[in-house]
């Protein structure tokens, strides 16, 4: 099963990821996300931020979780190559994530992400679990 793919939407960029569970596809959506940025596999996992989201349904969590993730690319100034989901049956998810400081001399520079959108967002918890959602470029 592959982890994550793209599809094209005018002037966005569409993540489907999938897991086994829902973490993995959540963990996997995390990584596509943060390959429309960089190419991940140049990012090392030096640092750790840890966080906590509750919310009342699975795409508003999605939702959340998609977004924390871009606030601490922005704030923090890092990009992210290991992503870790746990998410309990009320809506509520504890993530650690693992990367570095940008440094745009040693990480590719593709693509900067604005924002996460809810337009044709979703989460199917069928096997194998897949989430979508369209990321604003």
């Amino acid at each position: 099963m592959k982890s994550y793919e793209y599809f094209d939407v005018t002037a966005d960029i569409g993540i489907m990821a999938f897991g086994n569970d829902l973490n993995e596809a959540f963990e996997n959506a995390g990584m596509a996300m943060f390959n429309v940025i960089t190419d991940t596999g140049d990012v090392a996992s030096s640092k750790e931020i840890s966080f906590e989201i509750a919310s009342e349904d699975y795409v508003s969590l999605l939702y959340d979780y998609l977004e924390e993730l871009l606030f601490f690319h922005e704030t923090e100034f890092m990009l992210f190559s290991e992503f870790h989901v746990k998410i309990d049956d009320d809506y509520h998810l504890k993530a650690t994530v693992r990367g570095e400081d940008i440094d745009w001399e040693k990480h590719e520079r593709k693509t900067e992400i604005k924002a996460i959108t809810f337009h044709q967002m979703d989460v199917e918890v069928d096997s194998p679990v897949s989430v979508r959602a369209i990321l604003d470029l």
